[in-house]
């Protein structure tokens, strides 16, 4: 038994590892492509504005193919599903510097788009479904580790590939094929799915109303603050630069706290876990009007406020991976992504609005969002 004991542990870790690595590799092809597309247009001779529709494709094809996923996997099973995806992905990719034409492009990106909202859906509710209940914390927050990495790396690795030939396309698109090996090795379980059991996705929204709402919360502010902090900043006397600087620390932090609050999820009750983390991201806001007249609080306010604020989203989704499984889950996770969606969508809007109110208008919209939040489980106390 002491023989066997490890290797049963290893063949089990195995396809925890597998999916995390897909986190990793799904990340680095975004934080890749996102500067990339936005170059090469420019080179182009497009402006802001054209770039910009060409940019919002991405989440026309991520929209459009939300509502079908549920069925996709349920005809398919998530393994093939996410087998496809990742294969049209790197083709997609691979059609880019092939086919050099605006219009052209604002096809690929939707394909892209609806591949990528596949992979990230089903790969990460694939991954909720496998792991046990009393380890499912430190997971999510490995896979949203490793997902954060991938995202930060994918710039950095354009930088050494550069944007003189067909590279960083062709990297991408590696990258893709190897994850397309992972996930279609034979020793990578495939969940059993039940079909879900309301017909629609909007039947689910009473159902994990705490998990839409962070998902919203998380959309919102992570789109508010990567576009106005360093703004925020600026107009607090920061350099360029050094504000740039500051909006890197911030989001290094949600590298750094999502596995040790994951840890504490799975040895604590998660509801109140949420609570915490939502009163302290609230409070930690409010902190910044004082912190960012003083660089080197603000570096470390910054840092731990983005890591308590992004583990809200491992956290909540810990929860729901407790309560549902198979096709709910799937369910639950497409609504959830549908809700990213609208959070993206209107969080810069609502930050602009606030800033233009109020000197410190971001850091009271972040503060009063996370306060908001934060009350919901204290009121819905038999919601996920």
């Amino acid at each position: 038994m002491l023989l066997h004991s490890p290797a049963r542990s290893a063949v089990s870790a195995a396809p925890t590892l597998s999916l995390t690595v897909v986190g990793l590799m799904f990340g680095l092809v975004m934080g890749l492509g996102a500067p990339l597309f936005t170059l090469e247009m420019v080179d182009l001779g497009f402006g802001t504005g054209m770039i910009a529709a060409n940019t919002m494709m991405h989440a026309v094809g991520s929209l459009a193919i939300a509502p079908f996923i549920p069925r996709i996997s349920m005809a398919l099973g998530p393994k093939r599903a996410v087998t496809l995806a990742l294969l049209t992905g790197a083709a997609t990719l691979a059609l880019f510097p092939l086919l050099p034409s605006i219009w052209v492009w604002f096809g690929l990106r939707t394909v892209l788009g609806a591949a990528c909202e596949i992979i990230l859906v089903l790969s990460e509710s694939w991954l909720n479904q496998i792991t046990p209940d009393h380890a499912r914390g430190r997971v999510m927050g490995l896979y949203s580790t490793l997902l954060s990495i991938g995202i930060a790396a994918g710039p950095a690795l354009l930088t050494v590939t550069g944007r003189t030939s067909a590279l960083p396309f062709a990297c991408a698109s590696v990258a893709l094929l190897v994850t397309t090996g992972l996930v279609a090795a034979p020793w990578l379980p495939h969940p059993q799915l039940t079909p879900p059991q309301r017909p629609s996705l909007l039947r689910y929204l009473p159902l994990a109303p705490i998990v839409i709402a962070a998902t919203l919360l998380i959309a919102m502010l992570d789109s508010a603050a990567t576009s106005f902090l360093a703004l925020y900043a600026m107009h607090s006397g920061w350099s360029e630069h050094a504000a740039t600087l500051l909006l890197s620390i911030m989001l290094l932090g949600a590298t750094a706290f999502q596995i040790p609050i994951g840890w504490i999820g799975d040895r604590t009750s998660r509801r109140w876990l949420l609570v915490s983390l939502a009163g302290l991201a609230a409070g930690g806001a409010l902190l910044w009007p004082v912190a960012i007249h003083h660089p080197g609080l603000a570096h470390v306010l910054l840092f731990a406020w983005d890591g308590v604020f992004a583990s809200i989203y491992t956290v909540a989704m810990s929860v729901v991976g407790d309560r549902y499984k198979g096709g709910d889950l799937i369910a639950i996770y497409t609504l959830s992504s549908l809700a990213w969606g609208a959070g993206a969508f209107v969080g810069p809007a609502l930050a602009a609005s606030s800033m233009a109110a109020a000197p410190d208008g971001l850091a009271w919209f972040a503060a009063i969002t996370c306060a908001l939040f934060g009350l919901l489980p204290l009121f819905l106390k038999k919601s996920a």
